[in-house]
């Protein structure tokens, strides 16, 4: 290299005498350079001879000097950036000579440290970020975000009943199913965002920039993207798979590497506890709850899931009970918004334990204007701006009764969301789009339909099909266009099972009848 360096600047020293030699041949010879010929035993001849020998071999050097100049320059920049980490550097290999074997081997030793650094960083079966590298670019993002005061989210995500797929299927669909949800992930996070492989099948995002709730409303767009995919196998077959979403975050010096990552984690297993197919905030336990995870027989499993199935009806129907006297207005649940909105989901194929949760969201989706004062509610005249500002608490307050009810908690996202618009500018938290639970997104269409099909203190009822018609005229700033589109073509000729009684919309008597029937088997039932 020592020695290279010392020919080039030979080859340059050489090149400063083109010019010197130049002016020799045009100052001390004029009179040489005008005749025809020349005796080569004049010594002015002779002498012409050496400063043209001199004049060609400088030129000659400096352009040798530049040209070899540049293109180890251009040889050295590259390995220093292949040094920095920088494998994608390629030159151009031109024939076979020096320049093209020595480009053919660095671009030859690019490639393989490519290969040996994505080996170690990345998992070979999804693409994704292995463990040791997404724990590595979180403990940087915890760094930044202590330094400059940012806010971070985390997010563990796990494949529900993941066992059971490779115990029926085969490891080969297994595979298939961890590089589809990985896909999915990776696919609708931002470039700035992180995903990694956490380990079997599970996966952690690192949402830079991401307050919690925002980190929230994305987790529950992945979790129904997922729910939604049908994933193709052998045999033309086709399974669906469920995601489980644990969160935690912070802003500034309150973030701490170990404590995000022990937090996201107890989130995950307590979506999981809750019954699966849902996303979890952290929130702080007492003493007295700690998220239980020591194994349990299958049997027990079984038995505490249809508790649990027990104690969530129970919960539902204590809940409808406490809100059925109110005025429609007051949160009185809506079977009209129920049918409705069940029938929907039916018709998106939707999983059944999506359909329920859709179902129970609908029918308390109001029940947060329980905690709103009457004379607020029935108010005839518009309300001031303080008035109406506590009617937009009624979804945090629908929030906050469902959390205490555990078994009625993965309805609260769509409940919480229901007043969102499509196109932004809608409340408590203005989302927009597809940021909007799919559910929320029903449930506002059917509720919107409902309260155009009733009575209100300050608005009668308009009939089905100026409803039909508003709904359309909303579609794409209020509501979702598609969901609006499958509405009308689902109720385009009324609602089935509910007539129009006078102004307000009722159930009909098929309806009546069938109620009546299901009153006197409880009665008969009660009685035996």
């Amino acid at each position: 290299m020592v020695q290279g360096e010392s020919l080039l600047r030979l080859l340059r020293a050489v090149g400063l005498l083109a010019p010197v030699a130049v002016a020799l041949s045009l100052v001390v010879l004029p009179s040489v350079r005008d005749q025809a010929t020349v005796a080569v035993s004049d010594p002015r001849a002779i002498a012409q001879l050496i400063v043209a020998a001199l004049t060609g071999a400088g030129v000659m050097a400096l352009f040798v000097g530049l040209f070899v100049g540049g293109w180890a320059d251009r040889m050295s920049r590259s390995v220093d950036r292949i040094a920095a980490g920088d494998y994608g550097v390629r030159l151009r290999a031109h024939g076979s000579g020096v320049e093209g074997r020595l480009a053919h081997s660095i671009n030859s030793i690019a490639e393989q440290l490519s290969e040996k650094h994505s080996a170690a960083t990345v998992d070979r079966l999804t693409l994704v970020a292995n463990r040791q590298t997404i724990l590595a670019e979180l403990f940087d993002e915890v760094e930044r975000t202590n330094r400059y005061g940012r806010p971070l989210s985390v997010a563990f995500v796990d494949i529900d009943h993941f066992k059971q797929v490779n115990d029926t299927y085969g490891h080969q669909v297994g595979d298939i199913v961890l590089r589809e949800v990985a896909g999915i992930l990776h696919e609708n996070i931002r470039a700035t965002d992180r995903i990694g492989r956490y380990g079997g099948e599970e996966f952690m995002l690192v949402l830079t920039e991401t307050e919690i709730q925002a980190a929230a409303g994305l987790a529950e767009k992945l979790r129904m993207m997922v729910m939604r995919q049908r994933i193709p196998i052998e045999g033309g077959q086709t399974i669906n798979v469920t995601i489980s979403i644990g969160l935690a975050g912070g802003t500034g010096d309150v973030v701490r590497f170990d404590t995000i990552v022990r937090d996201a984690d107890a989130a995950m297993y307590s979506a999981k506890s809750l019954g699966r197919n849902q996303s979890y905030v952290f929130a702080e336990p007492d003493e007295d709850s700690r998220i239980p995870r020591a194994p349990i027989s299958a049997e027990g499993r079984a038995e505490a899931t249809e508790i649990g199935r027990a104690a969530r009806t129970a919960a539902e129907e204590w809940l409808h009970a406490a809100v059925s006297p109110l005025p429609h207005y007051r949160g009185k649940p809506s079977d009209l918004i129920a049918t409705l909105a069940t029938a929907m989901g039916r018709a998106l194929d939707l999983p059944d334990a999506e359909v329920d949760r859709i179902r129970a969201a609908s029918l308390l989706h109001d029940v947060g204007k329980m905690a709103i004062p009457s004379d607020i509610l029935e108010k005839p005249a518009p309300l001031n701006s303080l008035e109406w500002q506590s009617v937009m608490q009624h979804p945090r307050f629908g929030q906050l009764i469902l959390e205490q009810a555990g078994s009625l908690r993965d309805a609260v996202p769509i409940i919480l969301h229901h007043h969102e618009r499509f196109a932004g500018h809608g409340y408590p938290y203005g989302l927009r789009g597809q940021d909007i639970p799919l559910g929320a997104r029903i449930v506002s269409i059917a509720d919107a339909y409902d309260a155009m099909m009733h009575d209100r203190p300050y608005k009668s009822s308009i009939g089905h099909d100026r409803a039909i018609a508003e709904l359309r005229r909303y579609a794409g700033s209020q509501f979702d266009p598609e969901l609006v589109d499958l509405f009308c073509d689902l109720y385009a000729a009324g609602v089935p099972g509910w007539e129009f009684v006078g102004t307000s919309i009722q159930p009909s008597a098929l309806l009546d009848l069938s109620s009546a029937r299901r009153r006197r088997r409880r009665g008969d039932a009660a009685a035996s």
